[in-house]
Order: structure tokens, then C-alpha cells, then sequence
């Protein structure tokens, strides 16, 4: 007898054709069949998921992500493995596990489901120290935070270089880097569109913060020399600030687009002071990196977040968390809750 019901509650997001052709997505909880799992060596019984842009994105009819046309969106997950088939990869039945990237929740079914089934390769066990909570908690926007600080540190930056900008830093990615480099010694100058989050932030270490007009006005080329470091989660004028603002041989850490996708520079800020554009991905990420970087979550870049700054929520309060995170107002991170 299978360990997984033949059925069990989903958020389903499914495009569906008008008369007119007008492609609309129809989304929300829902019933999902255990035999339309894709196929894969690991069956999932999940307990935590996150909310991420790119699962907002992949609920729109018009967002470029969803590569199924009905999918069970969640591009990470964690909880504990129910069945194994074929090589499993060193993993064993009650073992606590996460994944995150890769194809899950854009071409096969993700986490907002009670059960997932994925490639053992694709999976790593939690780390030592962290819960699967802890790891979702963290999560695919947390990871690319450290990911980030991890590319800029393996690139020279240490504490004492010079300060540090986060733009974007009342997001999931940019709150979670202002917490890990403040925790590192680093000074940190956090910008964000929302100012009620001022004091959230200094609370998390920022120690100056910035408007959104402030780091993304259009100035000359080349702005006065400022940071050692950028950590980008916005993309578009802020990312072309950020460059034209580095000191001297300083990197930008890109992992965002909520400005845009669009990059209006020159080559200036390159060629005169040697400065560096370090693009952030964590689909695709090798898992012997990805590995490492996840060890480092669970110790010297675990971040903190003020209980204020996470929220809960069900099936039932998805829909909400992925229009508040679409729509840039989110505060901290969601947590999707799928675990009895």
C-alpha cells in the first residue's frame, strides 16, 4: 500500500483560455491526485515551503515561469521522506530533507502541496542545527542572500573593506543579507521603498538607511566612490546606482528584478575602477556550492529575523501572501505552513 493518499490539498495554479482566447490563471487551494506526481526518487511529505517572487510570478497568466498549465507552484520545500524508489542517493525513509531550484514549482509540481516527489539529486539533508522550519525560514530567499555574501567575500571582501549597501532590504533576500553581514562585522546601509520598516531594519544591524529615491536617481556615469560592496535585489536604476557608486575595485552581488530588467550604464565604472557585476543565481547553482553555502546558513550566515518580520500562512492564506509579494509590500517572509 502506498505511504501517500490517493489524493491531498494543493494550491493549484491552472491557466485556463477564455472563448475570446484570453489566457487567464485560475488559482488557488485545491485537490491534488497522487498520481499526478511527476516521477523521481524521493516522495516528500512536506512541512514548510516559502513564498518567493518567482512563485508569484509563476501564478500569473502573464509572469514567463509556469512551464506546466496546471502547476502546484513552491520553488523550495523541506520535510521528511515517506517512499524511495530507485537510487536514492544516500537518503532513507524519515530523514529530514530540502530542495529548492532546479525545475521544482515552475516545470514540475513544487511545495505548496502536502506531498512532492523529486530527483534525490536534487535534494540535500537539512543541515545540522537547523529544523525543517529553520530551513524554509531561511529558505530560497535567505539562500540567496548567502549566496551573495558567499560571492563577495570568495572575491576578497572582509569586514573592515569599506561599507556595505543593501538595496531592496525590506524583502526576503535584502533583510535576510542586512542580518547576515551586520552579524559578519560589516557595516551596513540599508535602502528601501517602505520607511515604516526603518527601525525593523537597524534592528536587524542596518546602521543607516536609505530612501529608494536615493539609490536610484539617474546621476553622472561615474557617482563619488562609496561602497565597498553591493548586495542588489532590486536590479534596473538601482543596479546602475549601485556600479557607478562602487569604490575602487568593488562588486556588485545581482540577484534581483523588481525594478526591472532593463540596465542603463556604461562601460565607465568598469574600466576606470575596475569594478565587478556578480550575478546571483540559485536554480542552477552546483550542489557541491550549493551544499556549502547552506552549512554556512546554518552557522556564520545564519541570519536572524525578528518574529515581526515572519509570517505564517495556510493554503488558505496563499493567495494573499503571493498578491502582497508580487505587488513589492512584502515585509519579511512568508511561510507556508503544509506540516499537521
Amino acid at each position: 500500500m502506498s505511504v501517500v493518499p490517493l489524493s491531498f490539498p494543493a494550491f493549484i495554479a491552472t491557466k485556463i483560455t477564455d472563448s475570446d482566447g484570453k489566457v487567464r490563471v485560475d488559482r488557488g487551494p485545491g485537490t491534488f491526485q497522487a498520481s499526478d506526481l511527476p516521477a523521481g526518487e524521493l516522495t516528500v511529505r512536506v512541512h514548510w515551503s516559502g513564498v518567493n517572487y518567482k512563485d508569484a510570478l509563476a501564478t500569473l497568466a502573464d509572469g514567463g515561469v509556469a512551464r506546466l498549465p496546471a502547476l502546484v507552484p513552491g520553488v523550495d520545500l523541506a520535510g521528511t521522506v515517506v517512499d524511495i524508489a530507485g537510487d536514492a542517493g544516500g537518503f532513507s525513509v524519515g530523514q529530514e530533507v530540502m530542495a529548492h531550484g532546479y525545475d521544482i514549482g515552475v516545470a514540475r509540481h513544487g511545495g505548496y502541496a502536502q506531498y512532492a516527489r523529486i530527483p534525490s539529486q536534487w535534494a540535500m539533508a537539512v543541515p545540522a542545527g537547523l529544523s525543517a522550519r529553520d530551513a524554509m525560514l531561511i529558505g530560497t530567499a535567505g539562500f540567496t542572500a548567502a549566496a551573495s555574501v558567499h560571492a563577495l567575500e570568495s572575491r576578497g571582501l572582509r569586514a573592515d573593506t569599506g561599507p556595505i549597501l543593501v538595496t531592496g532590504a525590506s524583502g526576503g533576500v535584502g533583510s535576510a543579507a542586512v542580518s547576515m553581514m551586520a552579524r559578519r562585522g560589516y557595516t551596513v546601509a540599508a535602502s528601501t521603498g517602505k520607511a515604516d520598516m526603518a527601525q525593523e531594519l537597524r534592528d536587524l544591524g542596518a546602521t543607516e538607511i536609505l530612501s529608494r529615491e536615493d539609490v536610484s536617481a539617474a546621476g553622472r556615469p561615474l557617482d563619488k566612490e562609496r561602497w565597498a560592496a553591493v548586495v542588489d535585489c532590486v536590479g534596473g536604476d538601482t543596479l546602475a546606482y549601485a556600479l557607478r557608486s562602487l569604490r575602487y575595485g568593488g562588486a556588485v552581488a545581482a540577484s534581483g528584478l523588481t525594478g526591472g530588467t532593463a540596465l542603463t550604464t556604461t562601460v565607465l565604472p568598469f574600466i576606470l575602477r575596475g569594478v565587478a557585476l556578480l550575478g546571483i543565481d540559485s536554480v542552477q547553482l552546483d550542489m557541491t556550492t550549493r551544499r556549502e553555502i547552506w552549512f554556512r546558513c546554518a552557522a556564520d550566515l545564519r541570519p536572524h529575523l525578528d518574529p515581526s518580520m515572519v509570517t505564517e500562512v495556510d493554503l488558505q492564506g496563499l493567495d494573499a501572501a503571493l498578491t502582497t509579494v508580487r505587488a513589492g509590500d512584502a515585509r519579511g517572509r512568508f511561510l507556508v505552513r503544509l506540516a499537521d
